[in-house]
């Protein structure tokens, strides 16, 4: 080998070890950058130690971030993603969202994308929000979604995003409004409802009638009256409405068979307390065509009440769940 040849193979060597030398310096000093920002902790976060948090910023524990986590239902809801520019502070986002979604006509949920990964409807004054879903209800007892509902949503979704220079995605209408159709049909099919009447043999009066009811055991459920059970949830509720005289001719025990928990004797435990109520009316317990109910019966329509709950458990919706009383509403 030639002297010259010698010469460029160490001058080759020597320029790969300076390349080699270069990179190995620019790898450490962009390490130094990151580690300025995120300090290394004793322990990997990833494996569940938490680190000290940086100053300025409350960082979530694994359970803080998930104990309020909430999906959009793929069954139930269609989803229209709405990503921004750049992420809005929680404040500005909840001033925009403010009657947004009045006028789609079927209950809309706001979900936004926290740093964890997960999504809230809980939206905080100390974070920002990069995305969102809107997810809207496909059906309750009111219909389906129509075309002008999701229309609607869109436009909000559109308008949303324009404000902080975002994008929007989701489904197209048609595909949205066919499986809004079928989950309203399924819905219809299995949605169930038991009415007892009470009949007074006489009007009394609504301020006479009151204070029986609440006497039996009756509470205030929101805007109706029922008889609750340990679980937080109605077994069945009252319908107490006035004539034109603020008189009683009627009241009604519906046992609404999505709407309570399910229960073995459902129907028996209306029945008694429906009894106990006419009695005190100095009325009678009828059926929905205006038979008398007889005791005889009770176990018979329990065991079909549960049979009713038990179709709604087969097509995926348990009675008394959240996402069963979100449908039949």
């Amino acid at each position: 080998m030639s002297d010259l040849q010698i010469a460029l193979v160490a001058a080759g060597v020597i320029l790969i070890a300076l390349v080699v030398a270069f990179n190995w310096w620019q790898d450490r000093r962009a390490r130094r950058r990151m580690q300025a920002h995120f300090p290394e902790g004793e322990h990997d976060p990833l494996l569940g130690a938490a680190g000290a948090p940086s100053v300025g910023r409350r960082e979530p524990g694994m359970v803080a971030a998930n104990e309020d986590a909430e999906e959009a239902d793929p069954t139930c809801e269609a989803v229209i993603d709405v990503s921004f520019a750049n992420p809005v502070p929680g404040p500005q986002l909840r001033d925009a969202l403010q009657g947004l979604t009045q006028s789609v006509g079927k209950p809309v949920r706001v979900l936004v994308m926290r740093d964890s990964g997960s999504h809230t409807s809980q939206l905080r004054a100390d974070e920002s929000y990069g995305s969102l879903h809107l997810t809207v209800l496909l059906a309750n007892r009111q219909g389906p979604l129509t075309d002008i509902g999701w229309s609607h949503l869109w436009s909000a979704a559109q308008r949303l995003a324009q404000s902080f220079d975002g994008t929007v995605e989701g489904p197209e209408q048609e595909a949205v409004l066919s499986q809004a159709n079928q989950l309203d049909a399924l819905c219809a099919e299995v949605d169930a409802q038991v009415v007892l009447g009470i009949k007074p043999a006489m009007s009394r009066p609504l301020d006479e009638v009151e204070p029986i009811v609440r006497e039996t055991g009756f509470v205030m459920y929101g805007d109706q009256l029922a008889w609750m059970s340990d679980t937080g949830l109605p077994r069945f509720t009252l319908s107490l409405v006035p004539n034109a005289e603020q008189r009683i001719e009627r009241l009604d025990l519906i046992l609404d068979v999505p709407n309570c928990q399910i229960d073995e004797q459902a129907f028996s435990r209306m029945a008694g307390v429906g009894r106990d109520l006419a009695s005190r009316l100095n009325a009678q317990l009828l059926d929905e065509q205006g038979n008398p109910v007889m005791p005889q019966a009770d176990a018979a329509i329990d065991q079909q009440v549960l049979g009713m709950s038990q179709s709604l458990t087969r097509v995926g919706f348990v009675a008394g769940d959240t996402r069963t009383l979100r449908l039949f509403s």
